[in-house]
């Protein structure tokens, strides 16, 4: 009895789950001898993975040419957090950090079943041999990934903060981390101080802005390479 068990982990050691081969998931052995229909596990893949979300209108406001949401969380790494209900969270990178850096080459984004913790790098952006970490803005374990931005990293320049989302995640410390955040007027705030040092280390490097400031209207750092990666990688992420 004891050698067809150890007979049995080693088969399933060598029969992974499909979506594990397919890289959406961390190592899980099939238990179902690959008859996925019959397997409760893909189940739950099907719907919290391929299930695409529903995309809603999104208020925002406009500083200096950002949009800033209402009723978004922020990171000062400039990632934004929705609640969804419970203990469920939407997670995405704001428009500040796509229309100084972006659009991007490629997001490398964690797999489901994995942890993310607050103010440590859960995310790495890609762009022109350039690659930066983005810290989470809150802990966590991945519930779902963004399927089309891991297809197309440009999709998300557009619209950052609907189609734009990363991932999903079911928070394990909301109420802490969430007092770790910015909401409202003090996002606000945050955006304008953040608009005046990507101002002055513009003109730092190309010059005197306009009189009247103007606004960024994206793609800062294709417009303007010469400002540097590393600078305003540092500015943005905080990492």
């Amino acid at each position: 009895m004891e050698k067809e068990r150890e007979t049995g982990n080693r088969l399933d050691a060598r029969r992974p789950c499909k979506r594990h081969v397919e890289g959406y998931i961390g190592y899980r052995p099939c238990t179902h001898d690959y008859r996925c229909d019959d397997c409760e596990f893909e189940q739950f893949f099907l719907d919290h993975y391929r299930v695409h979300a529903v995309v809603q209108p999104v208020d925002t406001i406009k500083i200096r040419g950002f949009d800033v949401p209402q009723g978004y969380y922020f990171h000062a790494g400039h990632t934004w957090v929705k609640v969804e209900g419970d203990q469920t969270v939407r997670i995405g990178l704001d428009d500040f950090a796509f229309k100084a850096l972006g659009p991007f080459d490629r997001l490398d984004v964690p797999l489901i079943g994995k942890e993310i913790h607050q103010d440590r790098p859960a995310v790495t952006v890609y762009r022109d041999g350039h690659r930066s970490a983005v810290l989470s803005p809150l802990s966590g374990i991945v519930t779902a990934v963004n399927q089309d931005l891991l297809e197309d990293a440009r999709a998300a320049f557009d619209h950052p903060y609907a189609d734009g989302w990363l991932l999903t995640a079911h928070a394990t410390a909301l109420r802490s981390d969430l007092k770790q955040l910015m909401i409202d007027q003090e996002t606000k705030r945050f955006m304008r101080k953040e608009v005046d040092e990507l101002f002055g280390l513009i003109e730092e490097t190309l010059g005197p802005m306009p009189n009247d400031g103007g606004d960024i209207r994206g793609d800062l750092y294709g417009e303007a390479p010469e400002i540097g990666w590393d600078r305003l990688s540092r500015l943005v992420f905080k990492a």
